[in-house]
């Protein structure tokens, strides 16, 4: 307890003038205190408590096995505090921070492989300290082809995650807090892991993708290189609009707002069919939500002054009524028929012997009565 003390009291005063100090109190002072006082046990039990040989080995397993998750917890708190200090010099919220999502991307991703390792290495540790594993171990290896043939049929998806993971923390293809668009949807990346990816959407939903997915498949980085963005407004106007006009509106809005980083202003008539005019506007700005923010402004601004200054140029839609002329008088069918009509000869139209048949279908059928017994 004195070294606990002792130490808690060296980094509470470098603390208040160090961050870094501050940041390894708060993430290893549990881990450590409790690694120290599972050895100060086990070591009085080793040297001081006299037992069985069956049940001294149980306690020192239990021991040791405690001692070795209590030093791994230790350590890969050493390896978070290393991973928060690293991290500290790139930050992320200066306006080129390309190179500070890169280096925080891998730092994470090496991190998470770091406490996997460790991990398993504890694992085996404690399965080694078991009595007889050594025995066991070798029968395990000596099946260790045809295992690992399963293993690898039975996590073939898994591992193919994993690969995919450890490729995206390294290529620079994707990086944590990239603005992307992934199955028709605009976001940023939040979290790479091993297996998969949260990317965080615009109304606060998240998306979860396999890593594979973006080994796979083609998606959009809009912050590939740098945060720089350019966006379009486009109108359909009359005939009748100013465009002139309309560029020194345009000019007179981006440089009263600091949404526009100035790189890009452009007012273009790109078509002309069909009866309308299509204008497009072209700003820019340093990324892609203050862009959605400029683009707003603009066509906000544009529609007041088209309402104010330039109504004309208010899309409408023309129709053009025409008078037909009288027609002169048609002489009627009756009076000058242009075919002979002529009768429809049909079974039972047209001629005498039709009109018999006729008779022959539709005259009364007699009933004929028989015998007065029969009936």
């Amino acid at each position: 307890m004195g070294i606990t003390a002792i130490t808690a009291l060296v980094f509470r005063v470098a603390g208040r003038k160090k961050t870094w100090a501050r940041t390894l109190v708060g993430l290893v002072r549990v881990p450590f205190r409790l690694t120290l006082l599972v050895g100060a046990i086990w070591s009085v039990n080793t040297l001081f408590l006299q037992s069985s040989a069956e049940i001294e080995r149980l306690v020192d397993f239990i021991f040791r096995a405690l001692f070795i998750a209590a030093a791994t917890w230790l350590v890969c708190a050493l390896l978070y505090f290393v991973e928060e200090v690293a991290a500290t010099r790139y930050r992320v919220d200066v306006r080129d921070n390309r190179v500070a999502r890169r280096v925080r991307t891998q730092l994470r991703m090496l991190r998470r492989i770091g406490v996997v390792v460790i991990i398993i290495c504890a694992i085996g540790a404690v399965l080694l300290s078991i009595p007889g594993a050594a025995t066991l171990g070798a029968s395990l290896f000596a099946s260790a082809g045809l295992l690992s043939v399963v293993a690898g049929l039975a996590a073939q998806s898994t591992l193919a995650n994993v690969f995919a993971g450890i490729q995206l923390a390294f290529n620079n293809a994707l990086r944590v807090d990239d603005v992307v668009i992934v199955e028709t949807e605009w976001g940023k990346i939040e979290e790479i892991t091993l297996t998969y990816v949260v990317v965080h959407i615009w109304d606060d939903r998240r998306m979860v993708l396999p890593s594979t997915y973006f080994t796979t498949n083609p998606f959009q980085n809009w912050t590939r290189h740098n945060s720089e963005l350019l966006g379009a407004v486009e109108f359909d106007l009359d005939w009748r609009v100013d465009p002139a006009g309309m560029r020194a509106e345009l000019d007179r809005i981006v440089a009263q707002t600091e949404l526009w980083d100035g790189r890009v202003v452009v007012l273009q008539v790109t078509d002309a069919v069909g009866g309308f005019v299509r204008v497009r506007v072209l700003v820019s700005a340093a990324d892609a939500p203050t862009l959605f923010d400029l683009r707003c402004l603009v066509r906000e601004n544009l529609i007041d002054w088209l309402n104010t200054h330039n109504p004309e140029a208010l899309p409408v839609g023309r129709m053009e009524l025409r008078r037909e002329p009288p027609r002169s008088a048609v002489p009627s069918r009756a009076a000058q028929p242009a075919h002979p009509v002529t009768a429809p000869v049909g079974l039972f139209s047209g001629d005498e012997n039709a009109k018999a048949r006729a008779a022959e279908f539709t005259a009364t059928i007699p009933v004929q009565e028989g015998p007065a017994e029969e009936r």
